[in-house]
């Protein structure tokens, strides 16, 4: 089978695309990367073909300018300039939430669209922008396959213990329960193992998702084991603008005393926190890092803490620890972010090789560490692109 697999990965103000020419019947090479960014603000768009060559970009003045449907619309137009040569087969799309039900990457069918639909209400701020890239690409192509990869199936099977909350047990049945997320990253990284690090890809090994949305997941024998995000992506670390890990009175304390109602702490939660709330200075990982400001030094600080706590905790749920692994835009571009959490994890016997982390790895501990640490870039939409040329091969 020959022919285009289009990836589509669409979040709350950006939608990240990638094009992959099949080459064979389990070889994929990228063609185009790109993304909208800025949507509801001032979009902007741009692509790159695999070298890294712009081969188009625009921007538009505010959000009244370009909606959701027409930036859709001209990325569409833009694509089909590029390719008109070759022929797309398929589309894989990042689906956030699977619930119970989704436990592996499914072909996009009438059922798959009213079921997830239906999980709306556990991911509210993802969901619905996922549904609508679904439906936006069946209105152009009604004859196109589609692939639905879910973010929640790489953590599915997880032990009972670690996915329960201490609830009553109509509540787990209703869903209520701990479900992971960032799992096609995981899953990508578990995969990359194999061929980067073969000497630790069946042991245990902690690896930390750290970007806007952050997460870390202990990984035992290429299978998740428990992550630090549950119910919703809100959960475990700091983020750049989400609260992480928090006490459940706090909501019910700002609800009874400080008259807040759930759109104004799904505000509060998701978007005025994290290192953003703690800083005051900004989200970005770049700017507090070159900040002044004490705030900045404090979010920096925290969160460390956070990831080194929870690194802990990861490494007692899997019964020790043989590696870390850093990934996504953090954790992949911030040495001084590597550096802080290997010193403080040198009690588990993480040594850092200095030279090795500036340089970025791939390997960033020394010869002689305990529990090596290692930076190996993660690629979501890679792994979008392999499903769904996977499930295609089965038409």
């Amino acid at each position: 089978m020959t022919g285009l697999i289009v990836v589509l990965n669409g979040g709350s103000s950006s939608l990240k695309f990638s094009i992959y020419q099949m080459t064979g019947e389990t070889d994929l090479e990228l063609s185009i990367k790109g993304q909208m960014e800025g949507i509801g603000t001032a979009p902007r768009f741009i692509a790159k073909d695999r070298d890294g060559k712009v081969l188009g970009e625009r921007q538009w003045a505010d959000a009244s300018s370009a909606d959701r449907v027409f930036l859709f619309g001209y990325l569409a137009g833009w694509a089909t300039g590029q390719i008109k040569d070759s022929e797309v087969v398929g589309a894989g799309h990042r689906v956030v939430h699977g619930g119970t039900d989704f436990s592996a990457p499914a072909l996009i069918d009438n059922a798959l669209m009213s079921a997830v639909e239906k999980l709306v209400p556990l991911a509210p701020l993802h969901l619905p922008h996922n549904l609508a890239y679904i439906k936006a690409a069946q209105s152009m192509n009604p004859e196109l396959p589609q692939v639905a990869c879910f973010d929640t199936a790489f953590h599915r099977g997880h032990p009972e213990v670690a996915e329960r909350f201490a609830l009553p047990e109509e509540l787990y049945g209703a869903g209520v329960r701990r479900y992971g997320f960032h799992g096609l990253s995981y899953e990508y990284i578990a995969q990359e193992l194999q061929r980067v690090a073969p000497e630790i890809a069946e042991g245990r090994v902690v690896v930390a998702h750290l970007g806007s949305g952050a997460s870390m997941c202990a990984i035992k024998g290429g299978r998740s084991i428990d992550s630090t995000m549950g119910f919703s992506a809100l959960d475990g670390l700091p983020m750049g603008t989400r609260c992480g890990a928090l006490d459940p009175a706090v909501p019910l304390y700002l609800i009874a005393e400080k008259g807040y109602d759930v759109p104004a702490l799904e505000r509060l939660f998701y978007h005025d926190s994290g290192m953003l709330g703690l800083s005051g200075v900004s989200n970005d990982m770049r700017d507090l890092e070159a900040s002044e400001d004490p705030r900045a030094k404090l979010a920096l600080d925290y969160f460390v803490y956070r990831i080194n706590r929870e690194l802990g905790a990861l490494a007692a749920a899997m019964g020790g620890l043989d590696a870390v692994v850093f990934t996504a835009g953090i954790g992949e571009r911030s040495p001084e972010t590597r550096a802080r959490v290997c010193a403080d994890a040198g009690w588990l016997g993480l040594h850092l090789d200095e030279a090795a982390n500036q340089a970025g790895g791939p390997r960033i501990s020394t010869a002689e560490s305990a529990v090596s640490a290692w930076v190996i870039p993660t690629d979501e939409e890679k792994m979008i692109a392999l499903h769904t040329q996977r499930l295609l091969r089965g038409l």
